[in-house]
């Protein structure tokens, strides 16, 4: 009887794409490493390292071009994912500094089973990371989104705007503590930001007419310490912050050009320059989806519907983006932008504000995007004198 040749069993990934496939899931205590070599079919091996052990990893990549190579008789380079998360972009950096192709992946764009309860564990993570890797790889569109992943100097920058937002935050929460304290004794109207707040503390009295207590006092004046504090170091942030901005403007004409459009001041313009205007965009859309003010429309069959800005893009850079577009529309009257904010207003009959004042700030982010880059000048913008 003839012997047949037996058909080669389809294998569902694809491994000859010459490289070592890798992912990292990383977490406080562990590191675990799965991998996937050529010609090893679907079988992807683990091992876990001490977490910060970069002896161990660098020592397990060694040891997966030993087996590659020994298999396959041919150099293979080896190819990391990683998901973006707390460790930041030290390890990604560490790793091309080691001559490693390493990439960083947005973790909310890799897609999942749609199951209402569905296995996770960093097994099955590690995989899928390693999948989706195969996939960037093989060219397929839209299979992930791997992350621009910025110079320590460009991570650095944003550093200041930052800080001075949790720090006006914290501000704030303090100041309401104290009006807190103060309300529940029958007094309003005090103010804790005057520069008179210790001394008109020492004239306050009780909504019945006593003096504060002793103990509710000190409290209140620890307060004050506190709050104080909170104070200098902003002003030392914006400090900070202006000599940046002054240091920049040496460089590139960004900065001025912002600062001279009324109703954008320094803390403004630190954001957009090191939260948005810093980077390369292709196009509009990529601009907007960065900011998460990108639309997400639902359409199938007979629905169609809009389900508003995305809100997967840059936190800081949106929030910043909406509360300068309710500034634009009062210090810029005149401005096209804002002409066309009133006018979709007064369609819905005065509705729909919080709605409009978002898409304002896709389009003025985009108005300024053109401005910085092509020096596209926003028509009916007023300019502050010099």
């Amino acid at each position: 009887m003839p012997v047949t040749r037996q058909p080669e069993k389809p294998t569902a990934i694809r491994t000859h794409l010459g490289a070592i496939f890798v992912s990292l899931e990383l977490s406080r205590s562990k590191w675990l490493i799965t991998s996937l070599l050529p010609g090893g079919g679907e079988k992807m091996s683990k091992h876990m390292v001490t977490a910060g052990d970069v002896a161990d990893l660098l020592a397990r990549f060694a040891e997966l071009k030993r087996r590659a190579e020994a298999r396959s008789g041919t150099y293979l380079p080896i190819i990391v994912i990683q998901e973006a998360g707390l460790d930041g972009f030290w390890i990604h950096r560490l790793l091309e500094a080691e001559g490693i192709e390493s990439y960083v992946v947005d973790p909310a764009s890799i897609a999942t089973s749609r199951r209402r309860r569905r296995a996770k564990t960093d097994k099955i993570d590690g995989e899928a990371l390693v999948r989706a890797l195969l996939a960037y790889k093989r060219g397929e569109p839209r299979v992930c989104a791997m992350l621009w992943v910025p110079t320590p100097k460009e991570e650095d920058r944003r550093r200041i705007a930052r800080e001075r937002k949790a720090l006006t935050n914290e501000r704030t929460r303090h100041i309401n503590r104290l009006k807190g304290l103060l309300f529940a004794q029958g007094i309003s109207g005090y103010e804790p930001l005057r520069r008179d707040r210790r001394e008109r503390l020492e004239e306050l009295k009780t909504g019945d007419g006593r003096p504060l207590p002793v103990h509710l006092k000190r409290q209140i004046g620890r307060e004050l310490d506190r709050l104080e504090l909170l104070i200098d170091q902003i002003k030392a942030v914006e400090a900070e912050r202006d000599a940046m901005l002054a240091a920049e403007q040496a460089v590139s004409p960004a900065p001025a050009m912002l600062l001279a459009l009324k109703g954008i001041g320094p803390e403004f313009t630190a954001v957009l320059c090191s939260e948005g205007l810093s980077r390369h965009y292709d196009n509009r859309r990529q601009l907007a989806a960065y900011a998460g003010l990108a639309a997400t429309p639902w359409k199938s069959g007979a629905i169609d519907h809009e389900q508003g800005v995305s809100k997967s893009g840059n936190p800081k850079l949106r929030t910043t983006l909406v509360q300068m577009a309710w500034l634009w529309v009062r210090h810029q009257p005149r401005s096209a932008l804002t002409l066309w904010f009133k006018e979709r207003v007064k369609q819905n009959d005065g509705r729909l504000k919080k709605t409009m004042i978002v898409a304002l700030a896709r389009k003025l982010l985009v108005a300024l995007w053109k401005y910085v880059n092509v020096g596209v000048v926003i028509e009916g913008a007023i300019m502050t004198v010099a």
